[in-house]
């Protein structure tokens, strides 16, 4: 009997065992997204400032793509023969990061740890692009299209981050709050 994770049957042209790989990173990836657009919400919900509705509005367009971009994820990890697990419950105890650390903030603080989210974000997926590539490159082709979007939002973010210099107030940070802080100590 097949594991919950292991698919059953998967789409021709890739083995069982290769779409259980791919079906791995992307609950992960499903995950990821459903995580970030929550954060996304309570970042919008909780932004306060001269910067409020400039960041309020500009979070809004971000959080409906990457709530299609885990819609495409689950779709695709349902025709590889997968279970796509989407409850709070499974985010929570399968995610491999901590949950978003700034409450009610300042517009630049939120921005400056939401930089740190977003690098998170791009590492790994930048690592299962990796990975699929040699699998499945169905796979592969969704995940660079969600990786050029979520590039761009964090260039969002960046601008409001980014010195006349060039340099990013984020550049040392190790955590959100440290990110927040220097962001606004700039």
């Amino acid at each position: 009997m097949a594991s919950e994770g292991t698919p059953r049957y998967t789409v021709p042209g890739l083995t069982v065992q290769g779409a259980g790989t791919v079906v791995e990173l992307l609950q992960q990836r499903l995950h990821s997204l459903n995580d970030l657009h929550l954060t996304l919400k309570h970042v919008h919900w909780n932004v306060v400032g001269p910067h409020f509705i400039a960041v309020h509005e500009m979070l809004d367009p971000q959080v409906d793509r990457i709530r299609d971009m885990a819609d495409d994820v689950a779709e695709r990890l349902a025709a590889l023969g997968g279970i796509a697990h989407g409850t709070p419950g499974s985010l929570v105890e399968e995610r491999t990061w901590e949950d978003y650390s700034v409450g009610r903030a300042d517009a630049i603080a939120h921005l400056g740890a939401l930089d740190l989210v977003y690098n998170g974000v791009l590492q790994d997926l930048r690592a299962a692009i990796k990975t699929v590539g040699d699998i499945d490159p169905a796979t592969e082709d969704l995940l660079i299209e969600q990786l050029r979007d979520l590039e761009k939002f964090q260039w969002f973010v960046r601008a409001h981050l980014e010195t006349a210099g060039g340099t990013l107030t984020t550049a040392h940070a190790t955590t959100e709050t440290e990110a927040a802080q220097q962001s606004i100590d700039q």
